[in-house]
């Protein structure tokens, strides 16, 4: 595999409004099974709405106005449920993967036809937070910046560490990756393979010292299985402004 250029002149700020998004909800989900045998994960309810109309309803809030959805595990249901984004106040666009998911990585690779050249967001669909949308409308020279989160249950061990605003591969200061990031399209150049995962991306762009990162200590969750699912509607249930 070619080792993606780390030169490059970008915008150095992106205006909300000229920002877009990727909303990640191409995968099975397994994990959520039966609940998916017959849908969606991002088409599964909490608190009144789909878990992928909580991001849109974000995003639109944030001042972006265009959004890319990847389909694949019943994306038509997506696709309908959605539409073209007009009753969100949205423009979307999907960037239909096929019958199989191309991982997190080759997903990202596979919509940036239609993401354009400047930096632009990118959201889970299986998480809910209510960390601001974007963290950042620029990357000051880097190739990416994430949001990092305090390490859940089910995950105690975290993703990266985390010092003096940059992102480490090791560190006793670990935390759990979001799933909310800004990204340069130049950290996918060179990535020829249709299906790839994100993290061996991200790790050789932070051993390049092109990776930041910020901590957010807020409401988060990784909706992936059932109980996670029912922890989150407990909370929106109970918090005074649901």
């Amino acid at each position: 595999m070619a080792q993606p250029p780390y030169a490059f002149n970008r915008p150095t700020m992106v205006p909300p409004d000229m920002m877009k998004a990727l909303i990640l909800a191409a995968a099975r989900g397994e994990r959520m099974r039966p609940l998916t045998d017959a849908m969606p994960k991002p088409l599964l309810t909490a608190g009144g709405r789909t878990l992928i109309e909580w991001h849109l309803r974000a995003i639109e809030s944030a001042g972006i106005k265009d959004v890319v959805v990847n389909l694949s595990w019943f994306g038509e249901q997506i696709r309908q449920s959605l539409a073209d984004g007009a009753d969100y106040g949205l423009r979307i666009d999907y960037s239909d993967e096929g019958p199989e998911a191309l991982e997190t990585g080759g997903g990202i690779r596979r919509a940036l036809s239609l993401l354009g050249d400047a930096p632009f967001l990118v959201v889970n669909a299986d998480v809910w937070t209510d960390c601001p949308l974007p963290p950042k409308t620029g990357l000051d020279g880097k190739l990416a910046h994430i949001v990092l989160v305090p390490n859940p249950d089910h995950n105690p061990d975290g993703d990266f560490g985390l010092a003096d605003g940059l992102i480490r591969n090791e560190g006793q200061n670990r935390y759990t990756f979001s799933g909310v990031g800004v990204y340069d399209p130049a950290l996918f150049d060179g990535r020829t393979e249709e299906r790839f995962p994100l993290e061996p991306v991200l790790a050789e762009a932070i051993d390049a010292g092109q990776v930041s990162a910020e901590l957010y200590t807020g409401h988060w969750f990784d909706v992936g299985t059932p109980e996670r699912l029912e922890s989150l509607r407990r909370y929106l249930e109970m918090r005074p402004e649901s």
